[in-house]
Order: structure tokens, then C-alpha cells, then sequence
């Protein structure tokens, strides 16, 4: 497992490409971790790194942090997040991690929460047709209708599809690709939609899956080679049109001067 990174949702754009062709995006304001802590196999039974993101004020920790954070002299730090790595030898306490981290990297996982919806009918929740709106229902057209079956089982199975609390969930998306980063500002774009509101913290990590898709990077690249393929014939094409006339009229002019010398010659 590697390392990953914290950031905020600002919000959503579009880049453009020299082609034309404009991509949705979502942009990121990455902070950087700081190094709080190290375990090795010897002391603690496995490898791994604590990281610590985004600041925060002294009087907003208990007791127990406040020691925590001076007994390893960093500054406060609201979000802890500890990742398991094969060795340890890269990083040392106090170092900081930012956007750098995925300066090889084309495709990331995001994480963040969703949106919370409250509570919600099934209706709303899960796409239930709900009952008639007409012809003897009354006060029960958005309801889900029937929940179980008779005195057996003389229950209501877990699982089932009911009216309740609606979003507000954490939720992982795949394989979403990098389309630009910027690493004076800690922006990176992401192609497509991210969950959560604007300003909502998202967890950021190298993709775990292998991804053999081509970029839109490379898309791009590749049809402007065959663009450039299907134009050269046709340019070579019109620079041999415009070349031929010129040799025509200097066999023109040849004879026109040969015929000249001859009527010269004859007078």
C-alpha cells in the first residue's frame, strides 16, 4: 500500500485541449501531510506512517492530543491518517508530502462523503413506483406498501428497502483520471464528478486496480498523428499542382526564343 493525500473540493470546470475538445473536471486543493510518527516491524509488529493534514488551533484539542502533539513536537493536526508501507526508510518525522506524490501517477482513487439527503421515503430513496394515485388509496400514495409475509416468518427481513436516513455515506470512486496538476497552487484536476458538497474533504490515493485505458492525453495525441498523416499527401499533393505549370511555361518560353532566333536567322 502506498501513500496517500487530504484534500478539499473547490468545485467544477472544464479544460480544453488544442483540439478543441473540452473535459469535465473537478478541482482539488490538495494539503500537504507531515510526518508524525513511524512504526517498524521491531516495535510495533508492522510497517507504516502516520500522516497529519490540515491545522488546527490548541484550544480546539483535548487534553490526550495536546500531549500526543508535543510529546512529538509538531503543530496540531485535524485529520491522523496512518498508511501501511513496505519500508520505511524514505521518510523521516517532521518531512512534508504533497502533491509530488503522484507526479507519475495517471489515474487516483477518490474518496470523500456524499451529500446528505436526510430522511427520505422509498420513493426518493430507492425509485419505488410508490401506489395509485387515484381509486380508493388514501394517504399512502409514496408509501412502499408491504413489508413481510404472514405469521411465517412473522418478520420483517434485514435489508429491507424502507423509508430512512438518505446520504451523508462515504463512498469510493475508481480509476479517475489526472488530466493537469498544478504544483505552485496544489491543484489537480480530475476528470468527471467527485461526491460531496464544495469545501467537503476528500481522500486522494494511487489507484489500486490496474488501469490498461489510454488517457485523454494520449487520445488527443494520437489523432492528431493521424491528422497530420492524412494532411501531408494531400499538401505534397498540392505543392507538385503548383510546381507543374511553372515547368510548362518555361518550355514556352524556350520555344518562343528558339522560334525568335530562326526568324532572326532567316531575315
Amino acid at each position: 500500500m502506498s501513500l496517500g493525500l487530504v484534500g478539499k473540493k473547490i468545485g467544477m470546470t472544464r479544460e480544453f485541449f488544442d483540439s478543441g475538445t473540452s473535459v469535465p473536471v473537478t478541482v482539488l486543493k490538495v494539503e500537504k501531510g507531515r510526518v508524525i510518527d513511524i512504526y517498524s516491524k521491531e516495535k510495533n509488529g508492522y510497517t507504516a506512517v502516520k500522516l497529519g493534514f490540515l491545522k488546527m488551533r490548541n484550544s480546539k484539542l483535548t487534553n490526550q492530543m495536546k500531549g500526543f502533539f508535543t510529546k512529538k513536537n509538531t503543530e496540531p493536526k485535524r485529520i491522523l491518517k496512518e498508511y501501511r508501507v513496505s519500508k520505511t526508510d524514505e521518510y523521516k518525522i517532521g518531512n512534508e508530502i504533497g502533491l509530488e506524490l503522484f507526479k507519475d501517477a495517471k489515474f487516483i482513487d477518490v474518496k470523500s462523503k456524499t451529500i446528505g439527503k436526510g430522511f427520505a421515503g422509498v420513493m426518493k430513496k430507492y425509485n419505488f413506483g410508490g401506489l395509485r394515485a387515484t381509486h380508493g388509496v388514501s394517504v399512502s400514495h409514496r408509501s412502499h406498501g408491504s413489508t413481510g409475509q404472514r405469521q411465517d416468518p412473522g418478520k420483517v427481513f434485514k435489508g429491507k428497502k424502507m423509508a430512512g436516513h438518505m446520504g451523508s455515506k462515504f463512498r469510493t470512486i475508481l480509476n479517475l483520471e489526472i488530466i493537469k496538476s498544478d504544483l505552485e497552487n496544489d491543484l489537480i484536476y480530475v476528470k468527471g464528478s467527485i461526491p460531496g458538497s464544495k469545501n467537503s474533504i476528500v481522500y486522494l490515493r494511487k489507484s489500486t486496480k490496474i488501469v490498461r485505458r489510454k488517457t485523454t492525453k494520449d487520445k488527443e495525441d494520437i489523432a492528431a498523428k493521424t491528422i497530420s498523416k492524412k494532411e501531408t499527401p494531400k499538401a505534397a499533393a498540392k505543392s507538385a499542382a503548383k510546381k507543374a505549370p511553372e515547368k510548362t511555361n518555361v518550355k514556352k518560353d524556350s520555344q518562343t526564343k528558339v522560334t525568335n532566333v530562326k526568324e532572326n536567322k532567316a531575315k
